[in-house]
């Protein structure tokens, strides 16, 4: 009898390649390679205020917005800054608006944020006792805070589960092959519902430096990534 004829292996098109070589995709896996991919790198702003002692709901959620389209680098500095003065609602609810434009210096749009932060300080001293609400509906209920900055504040702050999709998490799980989604929005929805709960808090802390350093935007170091062998590169047209 003739032997029987082994199947083809499945071909996984990239952007750059086709190749036959991927292993299934394992979330497990992947993050014990993250957590040894980024260990020396600078970490995520946010988990490293944690880890400095500012890690209270309030200070995560003043630091969250801080940190909209500032450098990591230059969060930390602003918001130690910010925090030797005040770190609770009732202290920053007192301070006035040029005060905190100058203790913001450094961060991008210091008088925009200055005055989310004001706002969010009165309001959560006045409607809320003191302490910072924990649901994203009503975190969001301040101007200026987002689904992203609403996540950190819940992941981080709380130890709440949530998924804090930036442009780092966005671009590298669906560079994975992990979610296909277009916009950030759609991608913490996506993630929501394949991520397994353990990790929600974690993928942005490990995928910030990650993709800061080793899957950039453009030219991702692909040849020296521990993830390679299960990496689809979804989109990938030339890497290092």
């Amino acid at each position: 009898m003739p032997p029987r004829p082994v199947p083809p292996r499945p071909i996984i098109v990239t952007a750059d390649k086709v190749t036959t070589d991927k292993e299934p995709f394992d979330i497990d896996e992947a993050f014990r390679r993250l957590r040894l991919a980024v260990a020396d790198l600078p970490k995520a702003a946010m988990f490293a205020l944690r880890d400095r002692g500012y890690g209270s709901p309030f200070e995560q959620l003043v630091g969250s917005l801080i940190s909209a389209r500032t450098r990591d680098e230059t969060t930390i500095v602003v918001c130690e800054r910010l925090f030797a003065v005040a770190r609770t609602p009732q202290d920053m609810a007192v301070l006035s608006e040029a005060e905190l434009v100058r203790l913001l210096n450094g961060a991008t749009f210091p008088e925009p944020k200055a005055r989310d932060i004001l706002a969010l300080s009165r309001r959560i001293v006045v409607e809320h006792g003191g302490e910072v609400p924990d649901t994203p509906d009503r975190l969001m209920a301040f101007r200026g805070v987002g689904p992203k900055i609403a996540a950190l504040t819940l992941a981080v702050g709380f130890g709440i589960p949530a998924v804090a999709v930036d442009v780092h998490v966005h671009r590298i799980t669906n560079r994975w092959g992990y979610v296909a989604a277009p916009t950030p929005e759609r991608t913490m929805v996506a993630l929501m519902e394949a991520l397994p709960h353990p990790y929600w808090v974690e993928i942005n802390e490990r995928l910030v430096p990650f993709g800061k350093w080793i899957c950039t935007g453009e030219r991702p170091r692909c040849s020296t990534c521990v993830l390679l062998s299960m990496c689809r590169q979804v989109g990938v047209t030339t890497h290092r």
